[in-house]
């Protein structure tokens, strides 16, 4: 038979309380809850970097061609098929974009921006922190797929610290997930 000290008799009290603790930190649906200040470093980091530049499609607006917000980060539209890039003369000219600026073509074929938005079956919404680290440290897609291709420019990024970087995820993890599925990049002709 054992006998309760004082001590002892807290111990199911401070597992309760850390228990309800930690369930404060996930949200409804399972998941942790994003830090806020966490995520909006990752949205300014987002913004500088321009990444909407490439992975926002871009619509004529009335003064041009300007990011369509509603489409945020999520890549080349899946229902706009390209046709083969242009072939380019000799010269300066090593590539060309599509008119939404989210595919882009040259020597190493013709590459279409992801999708960065959580939507989990096209975009990294099954993606860890894990994952998305490798993929900007390795520059290959999930860290070990394959190459990620111009112009998008991962060397750049995976300059960022890993506080950065995991910042960056989570902003992108707390976006309005768009199903999108980007095609696969196209090889570069073979010359005959």
């Amino acid at each position: 038979m054992t006998t309760k000290t004082k001590s002892n008799r807290w111990i199911p009290l401070t597992l309760t309380l850390l228990a309800l603790g930690a369930s404060a930190a996930v949200a409804a649906d399972g998941a942790a809850k994003p830090d806020p200040a966490k995520v909006e470093r990752g949205k300014m980091l987002v913004t500088f970097g321009g990444c909407n530049d490439c992975h926002t499609p871009f619509k004529m607006g009335e003064h041009g061609p300007e990011p369509d917000m509603t489409r945020m980060l999520s890549g080349h539209p899946q229902q706009m098929v390209m046709p083969p890039a242009p072939t380019l003369p000799a010269g300066p000219w090593i590539g060309s974009i599509g008119a939404t600026f989210t595919a882009w073509a040259g020597p190493w074929g013709t590459s279409f921006t992801a999708n960065l938005t959580p939507d989990p079956d096209t975009g990294t919404g099954k993606w860890s922190e894990a994952d998305f680290i490798a993929t900007v440290r390795n520059g290959r897609h999930l860290g070990r797929g394959r190459e990620l291709l111009p112009p998008m420019p991962w060397q750049n990024v995976a300059s960022l610290s890993d506080d950065d970087v995991k910042a960056v995820f989570a902003y992108l993890q707390s976006i309005p997930p768009v199903k999108n599925r980007v095609p696969d990049p196209i090889p570069p002709a073979v010359a005959h």
